[in-house]
């Protein structure tokens, strides 16, 4: 009988690696993933900012010549010229309460914190909403790279925010990275929890900035092997980034109104953004 060879763990991470996957694809798969869930808040979703927050919408892009608005904070007791900024990008849910939240959690944490629209005034209440907004970002991806720079813009220069950095979850993961292959030099920090990426060496060659990723090991939507072969592109390059596994947790593990909800993971991975953030974004 004739017996093949077991590939070698570094040949199979590469080999499925090189694997395509369309954004059509990656949306199928978050689909499946969230089929039972729905955006409602449980109380681990209503954690209060360490320190009393303000908030108010914020017109900060123009795409396709329609008006964007966001949710910015800021902490209450200090001037947001003089604080660090944090571009907050919203899972395949789109920016609701749950997202407005978390944007102003981190403000507490010392930051003015822009939480975008990327699906420009929709959101999905159940899957098959969100699965349809997720699928015109996909046919619009020049436009959903523009609001982020946008976004930039509006931080940096009407702000005048001293550093600015990106943060997303989910979908947004994966276009915290595009923020970051779109603004090489601009932004100074990276967060993707969960997000799609890419072993391309050639796109993540362009990458200035210091990296945290925050992925599931039991992830039917970005297994294990992607975020590895990610890794070990970002290794071979040389960039800072420290891109981090939980074995047990699976995907959408920060999001408190979703099935698979860990608080323990969730917990360590807000320290470890916290730190992160801290180190390159505070004076």
């Amino acid at each position: 009988m004739l017996r093949l060879p077991l590939l070698l763990p570094g040949l199979f991470v590469a080999l499925f690696a090189m694997l395509p996957v369309t954004a059509e694809e990656l949306a199928q798969r978050t689909a499946a993933a969230h089929a039972n869930d729905r955006p409602i808040a449980t109380p681990a979703a209503t954690t209060a900012p360490v320190r009393a927050v303000n908030s108010r919408e914020a017109i900060y892009a123009s795409v396709n010549g329609e008006s964007v608005t966001g949710w910015l904070s800021w902490p209450a007791d200090s001037v947001p010229t003089d604080l660090p900024a944090l571009i907050v990008i919203h899972e395949w849910w789109g920016l609701n309460d749950n997202i407005r939240q978390k944007a102003e959690r981190l403000a507490g944490e010392g930051y003015v914190t822009l939480a975008v629209d990327l699906y420009r005034g929709q959101s999905g209440e159940v899957p098959r909403e969100a699965m349809r907004l997720m699928q015109a970002l996909n046919e619009d991806e020049t436009g959903g790279r523009e609001n982020l720079a946008a976004a930039y813009d509006y931080l940096a220069n009407v702000v005048r925010a001293q550093k600015v950095g990106v943060i997303g979850w989910c979908l947004g993961g994966r276009w915290s990275l595009q923020a970051s292959l779109r603004l090489p030099e601009e932004l100074a920090a990276t967060v993707i929890y969960y997000g799609g990426v890419t072993a391309d060496k050639e796109q993540l060659a362009t990458l200035q900035m210091p990296i945290l990723g925050l992925f599931a090991g039991d992830d039917p939507v970005v297994p294990t092997p992607t975020v590895i072969a990610f890794r070990e592109a970002l290794a071979e390059l040389g960039k800072d980034a420290d891109i981090h596994i939980y074995p047990d947790a699976q995907h959408a593990f920060s999001n408190p109104s979703g099935m698979a909800y860990d608080a323990d993971v969730a917990a360590d991975a807000w320290e470890r953004t916290t730190a992160f953030l801290a180190e390159h974004l505070q004076p």
